[in-house]
């Protein structure tokens, strides 16, 4: 169905409310609902079994379970108060509490599947909040059916059922809500559904202890709307973005902390406006508050391990290179300004150029990934290699003489000259390093780089592929046995 068509489903809906409440009587209005939903309830099931390739067809399927079992309780109660008699428990029971379930269990099913990976913080919440509803439902719902006498068992746990599922059925509402992801049209349709179905259930139960037995036929006529927007849900053609996963929350919404508060609130209220407690209940309320004190207790030391955690990993993360994994410029500065005497080595890449301009920035990073963890795989446990940009690395050797410089230098370009495999091709790419000392004063390290940089370039011009040593008068360099894999090396003054 189209989002018009869907629209003026929903529209006609409010109609027959607003007829079945203001102008017609109750007969009329039982045979306008049926002639309604009853079609209503076929077109669902058509909907939810035409879906064939939607993966969420279960959550469809379930959907329109609930729908018909509805409508079916309602059958049956019309025929038994107008061609028979209305039992306290009867099938009309047994058809409404069913309904539940499959409604509980689709909205669980859409909330695993927006949420996944993210529901821990959504589920204590939801039992936060939930617990006080329970708390409620109990003093106001539940306990007085056990304390009336005269009734039987089952005229006693059947209409305590209802309020209990209602619970069950606000848990799911909640997980829902709180569920990260785009909150469209049928994600506040199905809300909406449910929703109504709350606050008619309740109303069906507050109202007479009210004495506003009046509302109770408005309320009733209120739930068609709700079983419309059921229906509208699984005719909807975006239904898919409610068992899409969402984006990655990054802050609680402030209606969250005000539903928590009001949870938190709750117990301590009703136990202080309600003075007639019996023990009983009194315990109840002690146990609601300690449940939801703790919970909300748990839930901000979770959310303040995460800031913790954000802050330290972002904290690492400024001083490492996203790319590789490297430490970066700051990382190196701060090595070189508070260390002692060090060599340093400063890389270049030689092609990488054209690697990208062939390739693309893809295969770019994947060659800068790979040439990092080779030149890591190449140094000693205590030196420290860092990107400093682009193609560019240093590594910092503390300790070291020119010599392990040297030495480490042929490692580097040893490991370096491989090609890097990468879609079915093999990306070659060389390296040129100049070696400078740093004498290990906080103003020398800015010298020593300069210095490792021009060297560097001096060793591009020579031919790349090639060490070259700065501050030193040329001499030439004991053979290294590099020759074979096109390794050269070099002495130079620096200009």
């Amino acid at each position: 169905m189209t989002r018009r068509g869907v629209w003026a489903l929903i529209l006609l809906s409010v109609v027959v409310f607003l007829v079945r409440a203001f102008v017609i009587g109750p007969v009329s209005g039982h045979l306008l609902y049926f002639a309604f939903v009853v079609p209503l309830c076929g077109v669902a099931w058509w909907a939810a079994l035409r879906l064939r390739r939607d993966n969420a067809r279960q959550v469809w399927g379930l959907l329109a379970l609930t729908l018909n079992l509805t409508v079916a309780g309602d059958c049956v109660h019309a025929w038994q108060h107008y061609f028979g008699e209305v039992p306290v428990v009867g099938l009309a029971d047994v058809l409404w509490l069913s309904s539940y379930a499959p409604q509980i269990t689709a909205m669980a099913m859409m909330a695993r599947r927006r949420g996944a990976g993210q529901l821990s913080a959504v589920t204590l919440d939801t039992l936060t909040m939930t617990t006080a509803a329970a708390l409620g439902s109990y003093l106001f719902f539940i306990e007085p059916l056990f304390a009336d006498g005269g009734t039987t068992l089952l005229e006693t746990i059947v209409p305590a059922a209802y309020p209990i599922c209602d619970v069950l059925l606000l848990a799911a509402v909640l997980v829902l809500l709180f569920t990260p992801g785009r909150h469209g049209a049928p994600v506040l349709l199905q809300l909406a559904s449910a929703g109504l179905g709350l606050i008619a259930n309740v109303a069906f139960n507050l109202l007479p202890i009210m004495g506003a037995d009046e509302w109770v036929g408005l309320v009733s006529n209120l739930a068609v709307v709700g079983l419309v927007l059921m229906a509208a849900v699984i005719l909807h053609p975006d239904r898919g973005e409610l068992t899409v996963a969402g984006a990655q929350l990054s802050r609680m919404h402030p209606a969250r902390l005000v539903f928590l508060g009001v949870a938190l609130l709750t117990a301590p209220v009703l136990g202080t406006v309600r003075t007639d407690l019996h023990t009983g209940e009194r315990i109840a309320v002690l146990v609601a508050t300690a449940v939801c004190s703790a919970l909300v207790l748990i839930r901000f030391m979770i959310a303040v391990r995460e800031q913790e955690r954000g802050r330290a990993q972002l904290a690492v993360q400024a001083r490492l290179d996203p790319l590789t994994g490297l430490a970066n410029r700051t990382v190196l500065g701060e090595i070189l300004g508070s260390g002692g005497p060090a060599v340093l080595l400063y890389l270049d890449l030689d092609g990488f150029k054209a690697v990208n301009d062939l390739h693309g920035h893809e295969a770019g990073d994947a060659v800068l990934t790979a040439i990092a963890a080779r030149i890591s795989t190449a140094v000693r446990a205590d030196d420290l290699v860092a990107r400093i940009g682009g193609d560019e690395f240093v590594v910092a050797c503390p300790g070291a003489s020119m010599a392990e410089g040297t030495d480490l230098a042929e490692r580097i370009l040893r490991a370096v000259a491989p090609p890097v495999p990468f879609a079915g091709e093999r990306l070659e790419v060389g390296a040129s390093v100049g070696i400078a000392m740093h004498d290990g004063g906080a103003g020398g390290s800015t010298g020593a780089l300069r210095a490792a940089d021009e060297a560097m370039y001096q060793a591009k011009r020579l031919g790349r592929g090639r060490w070259v040593l700065a501050g030193t008068g040329p001499s030439a360099p004991a053979a290294t046995g590099l020759e074979s894999v096109g390794v050269r090396h070099d002495l130079a003054v620096r200009p």
